[in-house]
């Protein structure tokens, strides 16, 4: 069966086309063929093994940082996604550990209203629209409620506000 190569994830096609891999680097013109024979000299095949191999680190190096570039995110979207795993699910850890975890979020928490009093200081320079303060309200509500579904030692899960 004929498939588009740009579809399949393992192809190189592919990984090209969503930016997976570098597509244009100087280094890439170096590991072309060429078709056109040359007389043997064995300087000329020492300079060529020299070359090669120092192609090949800038290359290496090279994708190193592309790589970096690419990735530079993801920690901390993981780490957030993290955070969140720990913060709805308290009850399965160990009670030792529960503790930690409470002064964590609660550090966690604080940062976040340092930002969203950065954030609203920004606001109210910029005029918002009534629309999005209104947005900015209920986020602070979600975040208060999720504060309200902690765990209190000894007494077990406390009540849980919805806000419908």
């Amino acid at each position: 069966m004929k498939r588009n190569p740009r579809k399949l994830a393992w192809t190189k096609s592919f990984r090209r086309a969503h930016g997976k891999e570098m597509t244009v680097d100087s280094t890439l013109q170096f590991a072309q063929r060429r078709n056109i024979p040359v007389r043997y000299n064995r300087e000329l095949v020492s300079k060529t093994l020299q070359a090669m191999s120092r192609v090949s680190e800038i290359s290496a190096r090279r994708e190193r940082q592309f790589y970096k570039n690419r990735m530079q995110g993801n920690r901390a979207k993981q780490l957030e996604a993290d955070r969140k795993l720990v913060a709805e699910n308290q009850h399965l850890l160990p009670p030792q550990y529960r503790d930690q975890v409470e002064s964590v979020l609660e550090q966690a928490a604080e940062v976040q209203k340092e930002d969203m009093e950065v954030e609203n200081e920004l606001a109210e320079e910029v005029e918002v629209e009534p629309q999005q303060k209104q947005k900015a309200q209920n986020e602070k509500l979600k975040t208060k409620a999720k504060r309200k579904q902690k765990l209190v030692r000894g007494q077990g899960v406390e009540e849980m506000d919805v806000d419908e």
